[in-house]
């Protein structure tokens, strides 16, 4: 049988969506956002939704024609990965920015600052997996940005103790989380890079707070984290200060005694030993095979050539092939490409 194969979260925005594709580290000032999108955001707009919808689904319908068994619904509607999320809950003022220095050091930028108690505002993420999975009979994955990654997106003003917040965000995202295991959804997936950046931190409390997110959760749902070592500022930028990725290997045994069932990792950007497999004794590990600022695009033959060296440290049953992070930045056609020979790489390898 073949492996299978999964997207991590962002896809290319289609054409015609208004709305905007942030990456990670640009500023928040909300004087970026198109009307258009300010207007969707306090729920004014219907002709955007429909539009969001129809895109929604068009992104998981590709992903499935190019032959992924679990697709994401592309983030489609999120102008940036972890804010998204974050105007749905009390406590976080958007007009109130405070500069401050990101994932450490890497930039610097205006963020929305946290002014008291995290608190759901309103369910949300549901409706957005009911449309995507309306667009096929394949399980589609949501993402959730975690409680430490969180953490060091925003400026905080209230709590003053990252341990107390990671526990507010970590018991407001279970309520999201539980709500979609509820609605049916089986592949819920929690973005965690900052575990890697803040080892310490992330065996201090952080991977406490990831597994608090899951609690409750209805039998069938698999629950992932994703760990990537972080988002290029730019395409084909070698240079990034990305996170060290050998505290994979300090993470690894206190994630594989966690009754989280998936980790995601990078591995295509810059290989890991792969002894780190190894580690992993009942998790299953989601490896990245493919580059997702890199223009250029890995052929079957070399990502099956890397899969296989894979199999000598893993069982199959628990290896299961991504790419390194979300496909925004690169444009679609080439992501068709590279996901297609992800696809055709995975049926290959014994």
């Amino acid at each position: 049988m073949a492996l299978l194969t999964t997207t991590i979260g962002a896809y290319p925005k289609p054409d015609y969506v208004p709305v905007p594709q942030r990456s990670p580290e640009d500023s928040t000032d909300r004087n970026d956002l198109t009307e258009t999108y300010e207007a969707y955001l306090r729920g004014e707009t219907a002709e955007l939704e429909e539009l969001l919808d129809r895109a929604t689904q068009e992104v998981v319908q590709e992903q499935v024609r190019i032959g992924i068994d679990v697709p994401t619904d592309g983030e489609i509607r999120r102008e940036h990965y972890i804010y998204y999320h974050c105007r749905h809950l009390e406590g976080i003022d958007f007009s109130r920015l405070t500069e401050k220095i990101m994932r450490s050091g890497s930039w610097k930028a205006a963020v929305p600052t946290i002014v008291g108690p995290i608190q759901p505002k309103d369910s949300f993420l549901s409706r957005d997996w009911r449309i995507a999975q309306s667009a096929t009979d394949r399980p589609v994955k949501i993402t959730v940005p975690g409680p430490l990654t969180i953490t060091d997106s925003l400026a905080d003003a209230y709590y003053q103790d990252e341990r107390k917040l990671g526990l507010a965000l970590a018991e407001t995202l279970k309520a999201e989380i539980r709500a979609l295991g509820e609605a049916g959804c089986r592949w819920i997936q929690v973005d965690e890079p900052v575990l890697v950046r803040e080892p310490e931190k992330a065996l201090a409390f952080g991977i406490e707070n990831l597994e608090r997110c899951f609690h409750g959760l209805p039998k069938g749902v698999t629950t992932v984290v994703h760990l990537c070592c972080g988002y290029p500022d730019r395409l084909d930028n070698e240079r990034y200060p990305k996170a060290d990725p050998r505290v994979y290997f300090r993470l690894a045994a206190p994630l594989d005694e966690t009754a989280i069932d998936a980790v995601s990792i990078e591995d295509a950007h810059r290989h890991n030993e792969l002894a780190l497999l190894e580690q992993f004794r009942k998790t299953r590990v989601i490896l990245g095979v493919l580059a997702i600022a890199r223009s250029r695009v890995e052929t079957a033959e070399e990502i099956a050539a890397r899969v296989n060296e894979a199999l000598d440290h893993i069982d199959g049953k628990r290896l299961m092939l991504a790419p390194d992070c979300g496909l925004a930045m690169l444009d679609r056609e080439t992501v068709q490409e590279k996901i297609r020979n992800m696809v055709e790489a995975a049926k290959s390898v014994e």
